[in-house]
């Protein structure tokens, strides 16, 4: 079992930036992707970004490439979210998730690829 505490939102004005957190405990974190979602009310959770835990390839969504940057600290067994040029659009709650199938090294995109989320933490963007 695996447990995804993720930390780091809050409310912060268009332009500004967050980083979000999340660390995984449990057990020895083998798993071979690492994910942020979020979600708006009334909408679908989105992909926002990955990581393969093995090599640190990363993967994003278009909406926030060139803003977001997802890293890990294997030490720590967290993974983050550097969020810069926040948009209004940006506010949503936002998941971590961890992947420990070998499917989720393709279909890293998608929420069915992942074994285990977190509670999730409100990121609210102000205009």
């Amino acid at each position: 079992q695996v447990q995804l505490v993720e930390s780091g939102g809050g409310l912060v004005q268009a332009g500004g930036s967050l980083r979000l957190s999340c660390a995984a405990s449990g057990r020895t974190f083998s798993g071979y992707a690492m994910g942020w979602f979020r979600q708006t009310p009334g909408k679908e959770r989105e992909f926002v970004a990955a990581i393969i835990w093995s090599d640190g390839s990363t993967y994003y969504a278009d909406s926030v490439k060139g803003r977001f940057t997802i890293s890990r600290d294997n030490d720590k067994n967290t993974v983050y979210l550097q969020m810069n040029s926040l948009k209004p659009e940006d506010t949503a709650v936002y998941y971590c998730a961890a992947g420990f199938w070998p499917s989720s090294l393709k279909y890293y995109y998608t929420d069915w690829a992942y074994n285990y989320w977190g509670q999730g933490t409100q990121v609210t963007v102000s205009s």
